[in-house]
């Protein structure tokens, strides 16, 4: 017997349906897009890392539910959802682990003093819109770190973020539960060696971009995107709930570990 009344599933138009459609009918899952005002206490999320994400600005974040998420990759990489099966999917989903999310706020300016705002799960970045390099100024908390940082952007990671963009650019994997955000530069030119920062995730960082109508800079949460930004502030969101449930033998926290020791 589920824990959980009532289980919505959302499903990735890329593949044959057919696997959507068993798991309905052996499960009795309730088709979300389909039932749009439907009221349920668990979410299942079946495709890949890109649905997963979408789904949790969807359905969580946006229509600000806070009901725990299960994820069965039907993808590629997986990396938020838990490994394929048609078999006992309700005892998997009373025994997974939970697991918070940091969540982050991001609030950009342009270059007209409009202000937007956005919420990300795995990053916020800012990258530069032209062919020149971004001039970027930082402040941590208010307090001025860097005067000029040139490069072709930089990010702020969570650490359910930190195995994506971030560890391609150079970024630090971060363990879940380790309360901090990873500040990534990207190709940075100015200064030579310096790559980025590790902060606990009560952190307020604060980027200005230098000659801004010059050097035309984009801000990106998540996939959110915003252009001709001269201030972007980052910082956690503490009102936002997510929840993920894994399989009790391959959290994670685990895969974190693991992706720090992979090829």
């Amino acid at each position: 017997m589920s824990k959980y009344r009532n289980i919505g599933y959302v499903f990735t138009d890329a593949f044959d349906k057919s696997v959507a459609i068993t798991l309905e009918k052996q499960y009795g899952l309730i088709d979300i897009k389909k039932n749009e005002d439907a009221v349920v206490d668990l979410l299942v999320v079946i495709g890949g890392d890109g649905l997963m994400l979408h789904s949790l600005h969807n359905y969580i974040i946006n229509k600000g539910n806070n009901v725990p998420v299960y994820g069965i990759n039907y993808g590629t990489v997986g990396f938020l959802l838990n490994q394929y099966s048609e078999h006992n999917l309700i005892d998997r989903i009373n025994q997974a682990v939970p697991t918070q999310l940091t969540v982050l706020n991001m609030a950009a300016t342009d270059t007209n003093k409009k202000q937007h705002n956005a919420i990300a799960i795995n990053e916020v970045s800012i990258f530069r819109s032209t062919h020149q390099a971004t001039n970027l100024q930082i402040k941590i908390n208010s307090k001025l770190v860097m005067e000029k940082l040139v490069s072709d952007g930089i990010l702020v990671s969570t650490p359910a973020g930190s195995t994506a963009y971030n560890f391609s650019a150079g970024g630090s994997i971060l363990p879940l539960n380790a309360n901090v955000l990873s500040l990534t530069a990207i190709n940075s030119f100015r200064p030579r060696r310096w790559r980025g920062a590790i902060l606990t995730n009560s952190t307020i960082i604060e980027i200005d971009v230098i000659n801004p109508e010059i050097r035309s800079v984009a801000a990106v949460a998540d996939y959110t995107e915003f252009r001709n930004i001269a201030n972007i502030k980052i910082k956690k969101d503490s009102d936002i709930t997510i929840t993920l449930l894994f399989d009790k033998e391959r959290n994670l926290e685990e895969r974190i570990t693991n992706e720090q020791f992979s090829a």
